[in-house]
């Protein structure tokens, strides 16, 4: 499609809406980014239109932050995203803070750490649940959605899914009906690699107000998976054990989320050195007895998430993902009582898993095109509004197909009285967004046999310093505490649930690493809130790194702690200048360390300097570069 055709569609658009255009774009991968830069250019070149763009999780390949950088990422984001993938022009305006005054561009929710300094986004970032930005969308007046979409081939014609992200569109279309004097066109571009998914994402070609069926030449964006910490095996592993067979999983992104899943294979498919690792007692194991368990899966799982990511792929592969549920609620009381088999053809035919939108690497996108026949009915994508709560639909039916719920997501600090922080720091900037994490906590509450469980590193790195992400205070919050629940961290479980502050502060002591423990304790003594004669029990005063390595042994000596549990990326070379480049980075904060880096150097790597560009260096800046990176190496 070439660019006069782009710029023929806005001319269509602009005589139907005017120029003011507030344009709603879906989260994440169902962008068409091509088509968005034509809007995005037009209001450039013609500044009488004013454009507002709504949206969240923009995503553009990344951009090096300094030459060593740019000498790694040049090649694996050639290689990753291809040679011409089409970058968000608006994304990369806002991140240099370049926007022309006519357009303005408000998320809900940043790429994690993206915008941190950049006013332009913490100004017109909006604060709201996952579940409400239909409202805000429709509220702020939205005249334009733009969205990629798949297409197949059906008996009368063609077919239609919003595939990756049904997630705000089909909640904005309901949302529009109830307002009919708002005038919102939704125009689509198929894309030929999107997955056709099954579920409420299956609309009718009257659903768009056009639909562009020329290819938009963007290669859907994988994101690179990450490495695997022994911290994060350890908080993965913790909370596998509270995940009950026979129940309901929601997890979200990311390193802790990726140890989860392997915790949860390793209970079902190594469970000898699986249980090996609860051999010695951690704080919470009373709760792993009454809500979870160290068994492997024999009824399975399903999966009810806002997010459908790789972790879900590996459970079905792994044969931990198989719970059905059924859309009538007398088969599901069947079903929840095993008895399901009795209804002759009813068992192999429910849905194991229920999202809003999917995100993940090229081996997830292949994997959900070629779902079989019979399989792809079975992973259903929906509203947000359907998913992340219980009072969309059908409540009672939603609590029967939910039951033993487990939702799992991840924070960034909890206070010792059990308020999380998990989207912005204390001066409001914003780190990520709630999304759908407040959702999920308050359904987790609202749900007889519900848990809410946030797993937190116990620590953190930040300009070389080690500091407790257990903390007395913050000034800000994204759950409340009144709504405490499950806390894990590497050593071990807190449940908060029903607790009294004094009891809520114990539990999170005990689970803190123990080189914040007195000081955590004299806070909590002198603001009254915890008896003075308490003692630190001594199963908890030894929570160090050191024990954490004695306690994965189990799983390390059967070679099942990977640094990249499910593949990586990345080459093995380039895994190992990862690590190498994130060491020279900290080299920043010491002169001297750098220096005496300089002088030692290591022996000569000359694969590595090649990738890099370096086995030749060309003056002494390019000389110092291979000095260092050949420490790093070593």
């Amino acid at each position: 499609m070439s660019n006069s055709d782009y710029a023929d569609i806005v001319d269509q658009v602009l005589a139907q809406i005017g120029k003011h255009v507030v344009l709603g774009l879906p989260l994440g991968l169902g962008k068409p980014n091509r088509l968005i830069n034509a809007f995005y250019h037009r209001a450039c070149q013609d500044t009488s239109i004013r454009l507002d763009i709504f949206t969240a999780l923009s995503l553009n390949p990344p951009k090096p932050g300094s030459e060593l950088e740019q000498r790694f990422l040049q090649p694996f984001v050639k290689r990753h995203f291809g040679e011409d993938y089409p970058r968000l022009a608006y994304a990369d305006a806002l991140a240099s803070q370049q926007l022309p005054a006519n357009i303005t561009v408000t998320e809900f929710y940043f790429q994690s750490g993206s915008m941190l300094g950049n006013t332009d986004a913490q100004r017109n970032y909006v604060s709201s649940n996952y579940t409400h930005v239909a409202r805000d969308l429709a509220d702020r007046g939205v005249n334009l959605i733009l969205q990629l979409v798949a297409r197949r081939a059906g008996g009368s014609g063609w077919q239609y899914s919003l595939s990756s992200n049904p997630d705000v569109t089909l909640d904005l279309a309901e949302e529009l009906r109830h307002r009919p004097d708002r005038k919102c066109l939704i125009l689509a571009q198929v894309h030929p690699d999107l997955p056709f998914m099954a579920g409420d994402a299956l609309v009718g070609e009257d659903f768009f107000h056009q639909i562009i069926n020329d290819d938009p030449q963007q290669p859907l964006f994988a994101l690179p998976r990450s490495p695997v910490t022994p911290q994060d095996y350890c908080v993965g592993m913790n909370a596998s054990a509270l995940v009950a067979d026979d129940g309901t999983l929601q997890i979200g992104i990311g390193s802790l989320s990726d140890a989860l899943v392997y915790s949860l294979i390793q209970r079902q498919q190594n469970n000898h050195a699986y249980r090996g690792y609860f051999n010695r007692a951690l704080p919470g194991q009373a709760l792993i007895d009454a809500i979870g368990g160290y068994d492997s899966f024999d009824a399975g799982l399903y999966g009810a998430s806002e997010m459908f990511l790789d972790g879900f792929m590996h459970l079905y592969q792994a044969g931990i993902l198989k719970r059905e549920v059924f859309d009538e609620e007398y088969l599901q009381s069947l079903a929840n009582a095993g008895r399901i088999g009795e209804q002759a053809g009813i068992e192999g035919s429910g849905a194991l898993l229920d999202a809003a939108f999917f995100l993940g690497s090229d081996d997830f996108y292949r994997w959900l095109r070629q779902l079989t026949e019979a399989e792809w009915p079975r992973f259903r994508m929906s509203s947000v509004g359907r998913i992340n709560q219980l009072y969309g639909g059908n409540p009672a039916l939603e609590k029967l197909q939910r039951q033993k719920a487990r939702f799992i997501n991840t924070c960034m600090m909890v206070s010792l009285t059990g308020a999380a922080t998990s989207d912005g720091l204390k001066d409001h900037q914003l780190v990520s967004g709630v999304g759908g994490q407040y959702n999920f906590v308050a359904m987790a509450h609202a749900m007889r046999d519900g848990r809410s469980i946030l797993m937190l590193r116990s620590t953190r790195q930040s300009g070389g310093k080690t500091t407790s992400s257990i903390v007395w205070e913050y000034p800000h919050c994204t759950i409340p505490r009144h709504l405490r629940d499950i806390v894990v961290t590497e050593y071990g479980i807190a449940d908060l649930r029903g607790a009294t502050d004094e009891e809520c502060i114990k539990a999170l002591i005990c689970i803190s690493d123990s080189r914040f423990q007195q000081k955590l304790t004299k806070k909590a003594v002198a603001a009254g809130k915890l008896d003075a004669s308490w003692t630190i029990p001594s199963a908890a005063s030894a929570n160090t790194p050191a024990s954490l390595e004695a306690r994965l042994d189990a799983l390390r000596l059967t070679g099942h702690l990977p640094r990249y549990p499910f593949g990586s990326d990345f080459t093995e070379l380039e895994q190992q200048l990862v690590v190498a480049l994130q060491r020279l980075r900290r080299l920043k904060q010491s002169k001297l360390q750098a220096l005496v880096a300089l002088l030692r150097a290591g022996p000569d790597a000359p694969e590595a300097l090649s990738r890099m560009g370096l086995a030749e260096p060309s003056g002494p800046r390019q000389w110092i570069y291979a000095r260092l990176l050949r420490w790093a190496l070593t």
